[in-house]
């Protein structure tokens, strides 16, 4: 694919890297931090956080997150430490009783974790895909509160955006909610997702997978500080989403604040990097 030409910096809120070549090799999508690099490069992208994908159930996420951490070294990527729980994400009766039951095993974030990921240079914030890995415990999201970096939370059908608001948005952390809080496709819940923004002054949302203009130009009209870029990558090649932003009627002004402004001001370290 063509590389883009554009005249705006950009910065990725949303990206995974998957350490695991064996993974590679089985998940078409999965691919090399050298190809993900170069697919950033053809779409304009200078640095991209970075997070593990999804591991098997079962399986400890420290292994993964520190070995996303070692190939972010000399590569515009910013880590970002995932982590899980065993409390069931659903908002059902057999999920209450699941949750009323739910121990801590040996593979799930602790927060001890959460401290030590805190205070290594290595990661900037952290990760959340409840529908997959299942929500930590409230001692961990109260050492989260207490670390105050940006929480990248994955929601939609399974995690919709009254769940998020019930189980993390009463703690002071900053939540970005990934594609519009509607993965996969859901209009109804990216609107939902955006009258949130009116309520809680620290949920942002980042437009990965959002394929409707109509919703993109809403979020970014409506609520110009608290969008910000997300591609995908590498399930969706980072080209196609710098694209859905390029074409949106909007001006330039609000295109730079969604591209790098409002990414570089929830992470700092988004803002290094300018001539990679």
């Amino acid at each position: 694919m063509l590389g883009l030409e554009h005249d705006f910096r950009i910065v990725d809120t949303h990206a995974s890297l998957d350490p695991d070549e064996a993974s590679v090799a089985a998940h078409g999508r999965d691919i090399t931090p050298e190809r993900l690099e170069r697919e950033m490069h053809q779409a304009g992208i200078v640095r991209a956080v970075a997070s593990p994908g999804r591991r098997a159930s079962g399986r400890s996420y420290l292994r993964a997150n520190n070995a996303v951490a070692r190939l972010s070294v000399d590569r515009p990527f910013v880590a970002f430490a995932r982590l899980n729980g065993p409390r069931d994400a659903g908002s059902g009766p057999v999920s209450a009783v699941r949750n009323l039951r739910a121990e801590r095993d040996d593979h799930h974030a602790r927060p001890d974790d959460v401290e030590q990921y805190s205070y290594d240079d290595r990661f900037h914030g952290f990760t959340l895909v409840p529908p997959y890995d299942g929500l930590p415990n409230a001692d961990v999201l109260e050492r989260l509160e207490a670390a105050d970096l940006p929480v990248i939370v994955h929601g939609g059908e399974r995690f919709p955006p009254d769940a998020v608001e019930r189980e993390l948005l009463g703690y002071d952390f900053p939540v970005v909610l990934a594609s519009f809080g509607g993965y996969p496709l859901d209009t109804d819940l990216m609107n939902r997702t955006l009258d949130l923004l009116e309520e809680h002054d620290r949920l942002y949302v980042d437009t990965s997978a959002v394929r409707y203009r109509e919703i993109l130009e809403r979020g970014v009209l409506e609520h110009p500080d608290r969008v910000v870029f997300g591609s995908g990558a590498p399930h969706v090649h980072p080209n196609v989403g710098v694209m859905e932003v390029l074409t949106l009627d909007v001006s330039e002004d609000l295109m730079r604040r969604v591209f790098a402004k409002n990414p570089v001001r929830l992470v700092p370290a988004l803002a290094e990097g300018a001539d990679v």
